[in-house]
């Protein structure tokens, strides 16, 4: 059966925000800000196509920045994609969003814009921009009448843990498509997030919690459980089962990162993943993205190397997040922080 393969692809650095978590500006806040000329974004996208064709795999690409809509040949990119009927979903800010410009991107093809909130208001407006919580719930509604799907997505740290249930509260109220939540990877010196594990594991809980209550009154929300620690928390508590035809050395799930996903930087840097900040695996201006994947990403699959969960039952299904563990300690393979089933080392 033929696979997606998904690229997150970054057009361009140009952003309305300066967000106190943004990979973009964590390192050097003075950084020239990137973005790709017309010709590196037809170079990049026939060079992802080429990688299917060999890989005999379906693409899907994920455009973002920065705000990938302050991008001069943004509308060129998105005829380019309806041109070849790729479907696409878009990583941007709420700002540039009205009626026509959302009716726009579902004409070309458009099926979701993700949008953030980290936090209730005060909290989200700190980390980003003032009033951008207010504006990110009014969106909602004008990518409803587009038909395009919502995305509301949370990066979860020790500053707002304790609003990620309030937040699925008012996600729901204004009917957003789909609630996800992912972990701050640290990308600065600042490496302690502040959340314990078992504190973790309580928030799934209370989460967990929350998502039936919800799905039992038929909200209209989806909830994706985006982190793998979900996995182990339904393994815990009896949700998920380990298949009895399950066959060792395969791996079923967990974290995508050399297997079915990459990232394109403006500069056409390719990593592994974007939150693993040493990623580097080649650039797609100078390189057959084809043979990168099967020489440098290699080094993303050595599933044995794992410290801590190579000694787990869960090993195929779950992983943590090597993004976290990368952040926090340098090491793609090291023990999520946040993970907290007790294995001996």
């Amino acid at each position: 059966m033929k696979q997606y393969f998904s690229f997150q692809w970054h057009i361009t650095d140009e952003c309305d925000q300066r967000c106190k978590h943004c990979y973009i500006f964590s390192e050097d806040n003075c950084k020239k800000l990137d973005a790709m000329t017309w010709e590196q974004i037809q170079q990049t996208f026939y060079n992802c196509l080429d990688f299917c064709k060999v890989y005999d795999r379906f693409p899907y690409f994920y455009l973002t920045g920065g705000d990938p809509i302050l991008h001069p040949n943004f509308w060129k990119l998105l005829a380019l994609m309806k041109e070849h009927q790729i479907p696409f979903t878009i990583l941007g800010n709420p700002f540039h969003l009205n009626d026509e410009t959302c009716r726009r991107m579902k004409e070309y093809g458009c099926e979701k814009y993700q949008l953030s909130l980290d936090g209730m208001r005060k909290t989200h407006d700190w980390f980003r921009k003032p009033g951008s919580f207010d504006i990110t719930l009014e969106k909602i509604d004008c990518l409803r009448r587009a038909g395009i799907r919502s995305v509301i997505m949370t990066t979860v740290s020790g500053t707002n843990i304790d609003e990620i249930p309030d937040i699925i509260d008012i996600v729901v109220a204004h009917d957003a498509d789909v609630f996800a939540f992912a972990r701050y990877c640290p990308t600065s010196e600042e490496k302690e997030v502040g959340i314990t594990p078992l504190r973790y594991r309580s928030l799934l809980e209370e989460c967990d919690r929350k998502f039936k209550m919800y799905e039992a009154q038929r909200c209209h929300t989806y909830f994706n459980k985006k982190d793998h620690l979900w996995t182990l928390y339904e393994y815990e508590t009896g949700q998920f089962q380990i298949p009895k035809n399950a066959q060792d050395g395969m791996v079923y799930g967990g974290c995508n990162c050399g297997n079915c996903h990459m990232t394109i930087l403006p500069t056409g840097d390719l990593y592994a993943c974007r939150r693993v900040q040493n990623s580097k695996v080649g650039n797609a201006f100078t390189d057959r993205i084809a043979e990168v994947w099967v020489c440098q990403m290699e080094t993303y699959r050595g599933y044995t190397k794992f410290e801590k969960c190579a000694k787990c039952e869960l090993l195929p299904w779950c992983r943590g997040c090597p993004a976290v563990a990368s952040g926090q300690t340098g090491n793609f393979y090291a023990a999520d922080p946040q993970c907290w089933k007790e294995i001996a080392m």
